[in-house]
């Protein structure tokens, strides 16, 4: 077990293998891996694609998270209560928080963009609909930095 959260007792949650399966099999027919599937999802085109390698923030999101979390809601009631970008309360937030959501944002975009090409033999709509995720999420990324200077520039 490689998780240090991991105590005796716990049940172990390990990545499932990946199972191939062939593109574009025939309604109704059993395919390799469609076998521990009930009988209504037979068949049927995979609801999920397995993530082959996980991003190396993975384990730490939620813990990256948190922080940028609370610093983003204390600036945000501070600005309510009418400080000022330039307030150092507000600056202090912006500057723990602003790298955290950055380097978290930009873990999820590259998940995102696997999970986008590792639809596209699957399901090229479902592919396509995460590459604009993928494209929101640049966006976002872009508009971190833009307040980041805004708010450190005042």
């Amino acid at each position: 077990m490689d998780d240090e959260r991991w105590e005796p007792g716990m049940v172990v949650l390990d990545r499932q293998a990946v199972v191939e399966r062939p593109v574009g099999a025939r309604q109704g027919t059993v395919r390799r891996g469609d076998e521990a599937l009930p009988p209504s999802l037979r068949g049927l085109p995979p609801r999920s694609v397995p993530e082959v390698t996980p991003t190396p923030l993975q384990k730490h999101f939620v813990l990256l998270s948190a922080p940028a979390l609370v610093a983003g809601a204390i600036a945000i009631t501070a600005l309510e209560l009418g400080a000022g970008l330039g307030s150092p309360l507000v600056k202090l937030c912006v500057l723990i928080a602003a790298p955290l959501l950055f380097v978290t944002t930009l873990d999820a975009t590259v998940r995102i963009w696997r999970s986008a090409w590792a639809w596209m033999p699957v399901n090229r709509g479902r592919g396509l609909f995460r590459l604009a995720w993928v494209l929101v999420s640049l966006v976002f990324l872009a508009l971190i930095i833009a307040a980041t200077v805004l708010v450190l520039g005042a």
